[in-house]
């Protein structure tokens, strides 16, 4: 019996309402009604995994996603992880983390992955671990790739969090399955994979409802889209 995650997931809907978040959620279809799936996201904020699960909403489905083992230690996260089923990772004993995740998948769960592995400072796709791309293929389940907008604007690394700001649009974009045919090594799906997940962050970023309020407000757009965000390591060393 899910005990925590169900009231966990109606208070987070209240807050949404209260703060009148402009939701909007894209390729819910896209989400399995029943059966394990790997759902891999971009990650550009500390409130990504909530607007995340909500994008399996739809599908009434919930999502146990793989959080750093820090959280799980917090006395008042700790109990809300564990209740809601998350998976721990510690990064100097990754292994069981990814056979819990597999297991969990095998048994029919949908598993949250950040394949970035930490926030992207420029608003664009970092390069990828590869460890989603080994659990779908490793449990047999279907990758799917989701791009989230706007709670950057609320939390994000290296900004005062403004968790009470209200009517700040979200967009939600699920894409279909990443093909992984017979043979192919995780390193050739996971580049396929951040090549979807390019893609569905440029449609949101670009869909995206409101604009800058002036030049002070710029910070939360990536740099090609006439932001004030870092480059990304890569073309700034060019």
């Amino acid at each position: 019996m899910e005990l925590v995650y169900p009231p966990v997931v109606a208070l987070a809907k209240t807050m949404f309402r209260v703060l009148d978040n402009k939701i909007q959620v894209d390729g819910a279809e896209h989400i399995p009604a029943t059966g394990g799936a790997v759902l891999a996201s971009n990650h550009s904020s500390y409130l990504d995994f909530i607007y995340c699960g909500l994008g399996a909403q739809p599908a009434k489905r919930l999502v146990r996603f793989m959080a750093k083992k820090q959280v799980f230690d917090h006395k008042v996260s700790g109990p809300l992880m564990r209740g809601m089923r998350h998976i721990p990772v510690d990064r100097k004993a990754g292994l069981g983390a990814f056979r819990e995740a597999t297991d969990a998948l095998r048994r029919g769960e949908i598993v949250g992955v950040f394949p970035e592995a930490t926030i992207s400072e420029s608003f664009t796709i970092k390069g990828l671990k590869s460890g989603a791309a080994r659990m779908a293929q490793d449990a047999g389940v279907p990758l799917i790739p989701m791009a989230v907008w706007g709670p950057h604007r609320l939390w994000t690394k290296g900004r005062k969090k403004e968790l009470t700001k209200r009517h700040v649009p979200v967009l939600i974009k699920i894409g279909e399955a990443v093909p992984m045919p017979e043979g192919a090594t995780p390193e050739a799906v996971t580049a396929l994979l951040k090549e979807r997940l390019t893609v569905l962050l440029d449609s949101v970023q670009r869909a995206y409802p409101d604009q800058p309020a002036g030049p002070d407000d710029r910070w939360w757009l990536p740099a090609h889209l006439g932001g004030t965000a870092p480059l990304p390591p890569a073309a700034a060393a060019v």
